[in-house]
């Protein structure tokens, strides 16, 4: 049986950013919902932050990286679960501080809304490359098979 080949480093960064980009869709929906129900933007973010993070590791781990079967909590979950961790805090980080910041100005509903909504975005455009590199050179870096794939041969 032939090795299974990544996909190139373009393909990767192109199929990570789509399967972001889903992911994101999902943090805002519930990001908004949240905030629209007068969460607190640290609490709001976080639970955003982990709606859009779950689907995205199983997406982008089986089509950006190609990777199939259970992963393994080692090698795969673990790391991820730190690269997520992080770049989740600065999401979170970022938008619990406009909160603070916008706090004083006594935004209207919608508008505070719209401020809070855009950090929570820009945090994510932000730490998206860095997010990448750590999952591509860290998290999926081993060109092994996943445990499925190995109890087939």
């Amino acid at each position: 049986m032939l090795p299974v080949r990544r996909p190139r480093l373009l393909i990767r960064l192109f199929r990570a950013a789509t399967s972001s980009v889903l992911a994101t869709a999902i943090s805002q929906v519930t990001l908004i919902g949240l905030l629209w129900w007068g969460a607190i933007p640290a609490l709001a973010s976080a639970v955003a932050f982990v709606a859009g993070a779950i689907p995205n590791f199983f997406l982008s781990r089986r089509w950006a990286w190609g990777r199939r079967g259970t992963p393994p909590v080692k090698s795969e979950l673990m790391p991820y679960f730190g690269v997520i961790a992080l770049t989740g805090l600065a999401s979170v980080g970022l938008t619990t501080l406009a909160g603070w910041l916008t706090e004083p100005l006594n935004l209207s509903g919608l508008v505070r809304i719209i401020v809070l909504d855009t950090v929570f975005l820009s945090g994510y455009a932000i730490v998206f490359i860095m997010k990448f590199a750590l999952l591509d050179r860290l998290v999926f870096r081993h060109e092994t098979r996943t445990r499925e794939a190995r109890s087939k041969t």
